[in-house]
């Protein structure tokens, strides 16, 4: 599941697919969860023939996090390991360690499988729940997927467990006002995911024992040539949870792209991402 745009509402069809549905209320929470969990491995295995011909954007966001990582480690996850474009590149920083690629979409696990073999360990699991024993690892690194965890508190509280004392955790995620000019163009701001703002990720994280050594936060604008090309962006990397009742019709389809093209710039349609790239430290 890296990467990834963060609608949750259905935008369109024949250009976009629609996203999920507010999950039925009356529900238990942990249903609701597990539902959730389930809708993102389905979209993101979906996706996973496609991701890597896709995710500009995510590539150049992760390489600002991959100067972050230390000079060393040797018992390596890396979170929402996708199609394991990074998790290969961290095999060949780090030869001598030990490596997982975690992901909790089976066809992201098997693109990555295909493409760089049974070299590196590719296990399925969710952030929110390490399937590692306690203080076993001491590098985390995940690239624009903990946003799709609904609990970013419970995601720092497994980072904890997991990470050896003096351990290291280099994330990015998404902070609110990403993917802003879709919502607008389709003109449904509900669409957008909620993730946390900065303060409340800074809170969950003194919450759960680790500290923060380096935090950034920006905006980095990419450009595309028409809303196809926006919506194929978004769907190819996975973020999007199929609604098949959802209904678009031409006329909504045409205004969408109308409202997008009062956005245009002259290197295109833009689309933003808020960043939040992370470096954190369990310690001693």
């Amino acid at each position: 599941m890296t990467e990834q745009a963060v609608l949750t509402q259905p935008l369109a069809e024949g250009v976009g697919e629609g996203l999920s549905k507010e999950l039925g209320k009356g529900l238990s929470k942990q249903l609701c969860e597990d539902n959730w969990q389930a809708r993102v491995a389905h979209a993101f295995s979906r996706a996973a023939p496609r991701y890597d011909a896709l995710a500009t954007a995510q590539r150049q966001i992760g390489e600002g996090l991959w100067i972050t990582l230390p000079a060393s480690a040797t018992r390596i996850v890396d979170i929402g390991c996708g199609t394991g474009y990074w998790t290969q590149r961290l095999a060949e920083r780090y030869p001598a360690a030990q490596l997982v690629g975690l992901d909790i979409a089976p066809g992201m696990l098997e693109q990555a499988r295909q493409r760089y073999g049974e070299g590196i360990h590719w296990q399925q699991g969710d952030a929110t729940a390490l399937p590692f024993s306690e203080r076993s690892v001491d590098l985390v690194f995940s690239n624009l997927a903990v946003q799709w965890c609904r609990d970013i508190g419970a995601v720092m509280k497994a980072l904890y467990r997991v990470l050896e004392p003096g351990g290291h955790a280099h994330i990015t995620t998404l902070l609110p006002g990403t993917l802003a000019e879709v919502a607008f163009a389709w003109q449904r701001p509900e669409a957008l995911l909620q993730t946390p703002d900065q303060i409340s990720v800074a809170v969950a994280i003194a919450e759960s024992g680790l500290t923060i050594n380096r935090q950034t936060a920006n905006v980095e604008h990419y450009y595309y040539p028409d809303l196809n090309a926006v919506m194929a962006s978004i769907k190819g990397v996975g973020a999007q949870l199929a609604r098949p009742q959802a209904h678009i019709t031409r006329r909504d389809i045409a205004a969408a792209k109308a409202r997008y093209e009062q956005l245009r710039q002259s290197e295109g349609l833009p689309v933003s991402y808020h960043c939040l790239t992370l470096t954190l430290e369990k310690p001693q």
